[in-house]
C-alpha cells in the first residue's frame, strides 16, 4: 500500500539529510613538514590503528608484515572497530607505504591480547549478549590508554623510536581516539538516518488508519454538538428534532466498530480529541458544502451512498483543508508530505468498502520486494555514493548555471543510479521519470530537465560499459 513512489520521496529525503550533515570518518594524512613531535604523534597514530586491527584477530595481506598468529577472545572478532579498521582502504594504502610498520610487535601481541582479554573493561563488554557501535568504540578507547600505552613492552618499543617524545605520544593518542569517535559518530548518524527512514514510512502507513479514524471522530463530534443544543434551555424544533442522517452514516459506524481499526487506533495511540479547533473547523466546513446538503436532503440512503459521501467530503472538503495541513505539521514531521499519497489510498480504500463491507485495510507494502526496497535503495546510494558521484560529474559541464548543481539535484541522482544500477526488474522509463518528478516538486524549477538530460547520460554509458542490466527503451509499467 505504501508504494515505490512514496519511499523513493522518503529515500531522498532522508538522504539528503544524512549526506548534508554526516561527519566523515576517514584516516589523517601525514602531516606536512612535521616537527619531530608531530612525526612521532603521527607514528603512533598509525600504529595504535593497526595494532587494534591485528589485536581484533583481523589479519592483513600486507607482504610487508611478518607478524605471528594469535588467538583473541571472540566478542574482539566480533567488535565493529576492528573489522571497520580493515576495510578502510586509506589505512590500508598507508600501511603498504607509510611507516605503519607492526613487525617490532610482533613478540608481544600474543602476551598483549591476553592482558587485553584480562582486563576488567574487556570483562565488563564481554558480559553482554550485544554491544552498540558506542560500546565497540568505547572498548577500544578505554583499552588504548589503560591497557596499550601502559604497557611495559609497547612502551619500550615505542620508546625506540628516535623522533620518541612524551608530547609526541600524547598527541598520536589522542589523534587515535578523536578517529575511532568519528567513525561512531558517522556510524551512528549512519544508521540513524535509516532508522528515520523505517520510522518515516511507519508514519505513513500510521497515517492512513489516520484518516479513517477523523471520520470517527468528526461523527462523535457532531453527535455531542446535536445533544448539547437539545439540552438548550430555549432550544428550537430543529434542534429538538435534527437530522440524524450524517451522524447514522453507515460507513462511519462500520468505522466506529472495526476491530482492525480499533487495534492500530489503541496500539498507535491515534486520536484527534486533542484537535478540538481542527474538528471543529472541519465540521463547519462539511456542514457548509454542497456535498453535505445534497446527502442530508436525499429521502434515503444505501451502504453505497453512504461510503460515497464520505469519499467525496474527504476529497474535495477534508483533504484540502489549511487547518488540516496546519494539524498535520503539529502531530508529526512528516505527515503534511504524506497526506496525498495516504489520502488517495484511503479513498481507493472506502471505494473497495463501498462495493463489499468484507474487505480488509490495505496492507503496509505490497509484497517483501516492496517492504525491503526503502532501506536496500538508501543503502546502496550510501555506500556508493563516490562512484555515483563520479558518474555525474561526467556530464557536468563546467560552463552551465551553478545554481543547477543543487545539492538535492544531487541527492536525487545519486538515489536514481542506484535504483537504475541495482534494481533491474524496474523498467527504465520508471526509475526516470519517477526521479524526474521529485526533482519539479522538491528542487528548482529547472531541475526536471536538467537530472533528466545527466541520468539519461549515465544509463547510456553504463549501458554501454556492460554495466546497465536493463534496456535502454524498455517500456514503462505501473509499479
Amino acid at each position: 500500500m505504501i508504494n515505490r513512489i512514496l519511499i523513493r520521496i522518503k529515500v531522498v529525503q532522508i538522504l539528503y539529510s544524512y549526506l548534508l550533515s554526516r561527519s566523515e570518518f576517514k584516516i589523517d594524512s601525514a602531516p606536512e613538514a612535521p616537527s619531530r613531535d608531530r612525526k612521532f604523534a603521527y607514528a603512533v597514530y598509525l600504529d595504535m590503528l593497526s595494532l587494534i586491527q591485528e589485536l581484533s584477530g583481523i589479519r592483513t595481506n600486507n607482504p610487508a608484515r611478518s607478524l605471528p598468529a594469535i588467538d583473541v577472545h571472540p566478542k574482539f572478532r566480533s567488535n565493529r572497530v576492528g573489522r571497520a579498521l580493515a576495510d578502510n582502504p586509506d589505512l590500508k594504502s598507508i600501511t603498504f607505504r607509510e611507516i605503519a610498520d607492526l613487525n617490532s610487535f610482533g613478540p608481544i601481541l600474543q602476551s598483549l591480547a591476553d592482558t587485553l582479554a584480562k582486563s576488567s573493561a574487556f570483562t565488563d563488554y564481554a558480559r553482554k549478549r550485544s554491544h552498540t557501535l558506542d560500546d565497540d568504540v568505547k572498548l577500544w578507547t578505554v583499552l588504548l590508554e589503560t591497557v596499550i600505552l601502559k604497557n611495559p613492552d609497547v612502551q619500550s618499543l615505542l620508546r625506540k623510536n628516535p623522533d620518541f617524545s612524551l608530547t609526541g605520544l600524547h598527541h598520536g593518542v589522542m589523534q587515535t581516539v578523536d578517529t575511532l569517535k568519528a567513525y561512531n559518530d558517522a556510524r551512528a548518524m549512519y544508521l540513524k538516518a535509516k532508522n528515520e527512514l523505517e520510522t518515516s514510512l511507519a508514519k505513513a502507513y500510521e497515517l492512513y488508519f489516520a484518516i479513517f479514524q477523523l471520520i470517527v471522530e468528526l461523527t462523535h463530534e457532531e453527535e455531542e454538538r446535536i445533544e448539547t443544543a437539545k439540552a438548550k434551555y430555549l432550544a428550537t424544533a430543529e434542534e429538538l428534532n435534527p437530522n440524524l442522517r450524517f451522524v447514522e452514516n453507515r460507513f462511519a459506524r462500520y468505522l466506529a466498530d472495526n476491530e482492525e481499526l480499533r487495534k492500530v487506533v489503541d496500539d498507535k495511540k491515534i486520536t484527534w480529541t486533542d484537535s478540538v479547533s481542527l474538528l471543529k473547523n472541519l465540521l463547519g466546513l462539511i456542514t457548509q458544502s454542497d456535498i453535505y446538503a445534497d446527502y442530508m436532503a436525499r429521502e434515503t440512503t444505501t451502504w453505497q451512498d453512504d461510503c460515497d459521501f464520505w469519499r467525496s467530503i474527504l476529497k474535495n472538503v477534508v483533504m484540502p483543508s489549511d487547518a488540516l495541513a496546519e494539524d498535520l505539521e503539529n502531530k508529526s514531521i512528516f505527515w503534511n508530505d504524506d497526506i496525498v499519497t495516504m489520502g488517495t489510498f484511503a479513498l481507493k480504500t472506502i471505494r473497495r468498502f463501498a462495493t463489499d463491507d468484507k474487505v480488509s485495510f490495505l496492507p503496509q507494502y505490497k509484497d517483501e520486494e516492496d517492504a525491503e526496497f526503502g532501506a536496500r535503495l538508501f543503502t546502496l546510494a550510501v555506500e556508493n555514493r563516490d562512484t555515483y558521484r563520479e558518474y555525474i560529474d561526467k556530464f557536468i559541464n563546467p560552463d552551465w548555471d551553478p545554481d543547477r548543481l543543487a545539492f538535492m539535484d544531487i541527492v536525487i541522482m545519486l538515489a536514481a543510479i542506484a535504483e537504475i544500477l541495482n534494481f533491474p526488474g524496474i523498467p527504465l522509463p520508471v526509475s526516470l521519470n519517477e526521479y524526474i518528478e521529485i526533482a519539479n516538486d522538491y528542487s528548482t524549477h529547472r531541475s526536471g530537465p536538467f537530472i533528466n538530460g545527466i541520468l539519461y547520460s549515465v544509463a547510456s554509458m553504463l549501458s554501454d560499459e556492460g554495466l546497465l542490466r536493463k534496456p535502454l527503451s524498455q517500456q514503462r509499467t505501473d509499479e
